[in-house]
């Protein structure tokens, strides 16, 4: 249960006046416009961060990084054609990335906008109806059933139950009485109560716990990812340069022919279109799980649910269904029959009292009768004798039926077995049930019909859920306010599992984290400590959750759902949103995921494979030939026929798989350097062939470019299947790419655009030797995703 401010509650009503500055009649509207000065108005302020500046920071990365510096250096050498296409490269990347997070933020803002409240105020001596974020410390407010408490109030006359579990995850309303605090967010689920506002806007219960979401959030695993294979790319390309430097001064080759090829390696190393992919790939996912009801309000969420190993479930409302309901009664000297039926009349549908409502709802649905009874006097629930009674005339004279705690209902009989019915009762509480007793007292009778077990019971599609979950490895975890007990009772219900652990014991070392299946006993603030532990023991972590205290756990995991009853600050909070009513929309979310993760390590891939095979190609075929086998030009070329084609990668048909999905950078470049080199050698053959048919170095050039565009448009269907090429057919968008591609190239390169022409036999000859040559190492990949566990 939530640790809510004690001090608040236990202060006298009338000093709280005092304090205030304000009475029973309220405060004057002149004193309300001081007040709204003073406090503000009664709304959660949020950081925004000026647009200008997060387009900036698109140019602050590690690939602008290298593109930046590329353009310096093109610049100071001249280079003013390889610059104004760099440029171009680097701000359509900003711009593709900047415009779909732009997309997903207004979805965000679409979620944050609320639904006017409006609340009784009493100003000047009139009761007046405004506007509630108008309200100030010191306003009287009346609230009714049915609405939404407008600021934390202190109650000064009436009797009520509210609703506060999207604030302190409780599944039972709570009764406020004089000298109770009526929490902002909570909801008015019976009865009136006027009260005294103690606080607005982030000095109340929801503004610090949703002040606390401002302070969470997760790092981008996407972003070190990028980062970790850039550093690899730069040190291959500076071990290289400075070969090639070195050789050159060796052989006494000029300076300004040798820079600007560095410059076409530094170049053709840049993964330009690595990021623009990454976004797009994940765009796409999004749209599409939109369609399924799935709304991603943070892109980088959709890479994460593939890598998630681990989902935070909370109990109330998430498994559970928030609702008391009736479990299997516990009868004594009488039939369920008869105990439901009875219990039935003493309650009363009008009170919208949730146990009443239980007890109803049980009977109607078991068709329970008794014939010839009939209600004459019903006395609802009295705090006073913690029971309802109601008066009833039958065939053998008339009876009082009462319903309520056990230990009086019990006291009130004639039982002889006492104990063993009290011991019942405190079993049923250690496992998280709150229980009725029934008993019949007439004239000649005081007869104990029963025990009624009320519990919130699990959604019905929580256990097929939980299953699906582990089926894909990832571990559910649940975590709640109430006991160890009643924990692993609902962790066993639903198969999430029994090891229940305390979170006090968690904190003093006495359990770990890692080992526990339910997480009992939390706070809200406890929450978000339980994702960022996790993190810190690099779990990829998923949090689902429905209310503001769920809000900051939700910001602070990698995937944060909230699901599709949450309150607007959750749902903002979250990084995915679920629209339709269950959980089961998270495992479609997860597919998705782990199908975009497919599509991105392909290009990822691709892009290695492809800078590996140019750079050490280009730079081992100088010292063999003399001379640079391609053109500065035909690199900046190669980087629109190839990488920009390839971004429809991000479209592909892909299955996914049954585990969780983690970048290993390391592995990534094995294997795509243990690839590459292998088709190093092809690219040999192909300049060997060249030689062999007379080629001039112009049009060797022409040649070697036409390969380096054929081969890397292979590749990609080799590495897209981790099984033989063949095995699964390519999206439309990225076969029509390729072909486009080819034929383009194919025109280029044998009609002179741009390059030196060459004839058509041999373009076509060398886009032969590039299929063919795949075909073969088609064979050979297999062992090396293997070796390298891709």
């Amino acid at each position: 249960m939530v640790n809510m401010e004690s001090g608040r509650e236990n202060e006298p009503v009338e000093h709280a006046l005092r304090r205030l500055n304000s009475s029973t009649n309220g405060i004057s509207e002149a004193e309300a416009a001081e007040r709204l000065r003073k406090y503000g108005l009664n709304a959660i302020t949020e950081k925004k961060v000026n647009p200008v500046l997060k387009f900036a920071l698109k140019f602050w990365a590690p690939v602008p990084w290298m593109l930046e510096l590329t353009v310096i250096l093109t610049y100071m050498f001249g280079k003013y054609l390889d610059m104004y296409v760099i440029l171009f490269l680097l701000v359509f990347n900003a711009i593709v990335s900047y415009v779909q997070e732009l997309k997903a933020q207004d979805a965000i803002d679409v979620l944050k906008k609320k639904v006017s409240v409006t609340a009784r105020v009493l100003r000047d001596g009139t009761w007046k109806n405004m506007d509630a974020s108008k309200i100030v410390p010191g306003d009287i407010v009346h609230v009714r059933m049915g609405d939404i408490i407008p600021g934390d109030l202190k109650v000064i006359d009436g009797e009520s139950q509210a609703d506060q579990s999207m604030l302190t995850g409780e599944s039972l309303p709570v009764k406020k009485t004089k000298g109770s605090i009526l929490y902002s967010s909570s909801v008015l689920k019976r009865g009136e109560s006027t009260g005294v506002v103690i606080a607005t806007g982030s000095s109340t219960i929801f503004g610090k716990t949703a002040q606390l979401v401002n302070l969470a959030g997760a790092k981008s695993h996407l972003e070190a990812l990028i980062l970790d294979i850039v550093k690899y790319l730069v040190v291959m390309d500076f071990v290289l340069i400075a070969i090639l430097l070195s050789y050159s001064l060796y052989i006494h080759v000029s300076l300004t022919d040798v820079i600007p090829f560095s410059l076409v390696v530094l170049i053709a190393s840049v993964p330009v279109a690595l990021p623009a992919t990454f976004t797009m790939a994940m765009a796409i996912g999004a749209l599409d799980l939109s369609r399924k009801g799935v709304l991603v309000t943070k892109l980088t969420a959709v890479e994460d649910a593939a890598s998630m190993d681990t989902l935070c479930l909370d109990k109330t409302g998430t498994i559970t269904e928030n609702r008391l309901s009736v479990s299997d009664p516990v009868v004594y000297n009488s039939t369920e029959n008869e105990l439901m039926y009875y219990a039935m009349i003493a309650s009363d549908i009008s009170t919208m009292d949730a146990i009443d409502m239980a007890v109803i709802d049980y009977t109607k649905r078991q068709g329970y009768s008794i014939p010839n009874v009939t209600r004459k006097e019903f006395v609802p629930f009295d705090p006073a004798i913690k029971r309802t009674e109601a008066k009833i005339e039958t065939d053998n004279g008339e009876f009082l039926v009462m319903k309520g705690a056990p230990q009086i209902i019990v006291g009130l009989c004639e039982v002889e077995n006492k104990g063993e019915i009290l011991d019942r009762v405190k079993n049923f509480a250690e496992k998280g049930f709150r229980t009725l007793g029934v008993a019949k007292i007439g004239e000649k009778e005081r007869t104990f019909l029963g025990l009624i077990p009320l519990y919130d019971p699990p959604r019905k599609d929580s256990s097929r859920f939980i299953a699906q979950l582990k089926a894909m490895g990832i571990r559910p975890r649940m975590i709640t306010g109430d006991s160890s007990a009643i924990g692993s009772e609902i962790g066993r219900e639903v198969g999430i599992g029994q090891s229940s652990c305390a979170i006090g014991d968690i904190r003093s070392g006495k359990e770990k984290i890692d080992d526990c299946d339910v997480v009992a006993e939390v706070y809200p603030e406890d929450k978000y400590n339980i994702v960022k532990e996790l993190q810190n023991e690099k779990h990829i972590t998923g949090m689902t959750g429905d209310g503001v205290n769920d809000a900051p756990a939700l910001k602070q995991a990698e995937v944060g759902i909230a699901v599709s009853n949450a309150t607007d600050v959750a749902k903002a909070s979250a990084s995915i949103v679920l629209t339709h009513e269950g959980l089961e929309d998270i495992v479609s979310a997860v597919e998705d995921g782990r199908k975009i993760f497919q599509r991105m390590l392909t290009y990822t891939l691709n892009k290695i494979i492809k800078t590996v095979q140019v750079a050490i190609f280009l730079t081992i075929s100088f010292f063999i030939v003399g001379f640079f086998v391609t053109t500065p030009f035909d690199i900046i070329l190669l980087l629109f026929a190839n990488d920009f084609v390839t971004m429809s990668i991000s479209t592909d048909n892909v299955g996914f798989s049954k585990s969780p999905e983690q970048w290993n950078v390391r592995s990534l470049v094995g294997s795509s350097v243990s690839l590459a080199l292998l088709i190093v050698v092809e690219s040999f053959f192909v300049l060997w062939t060249g030689f062999r048919f007379g080629l001039t170095h112009p049009e060797i050039q022409t040649y070697i470019f036409a390969m380096l565009v054929f081969s890397g448009q292979f590749t990609v269907y080799m590495v897209r299947e981790r099984r033989a090429f063949w095995k699964s057919r390519p999206s439309k968008y990225l076969l029509t790419a390729s072909i486009l591609d080819i034929i383009v190239i194919t025109i280029i390169t044998s009609q002179g655009i741009l390059v030196t022409p060459v004839p058509l036999i041999y373009i076509i000859a060398v886009l032969v030797i590039s299929l063919v040559w795949m075909i073969l190492l088609d064979r050979f990949k297999g062992v090396v995703f293997k070796h390298y566990h891709i």
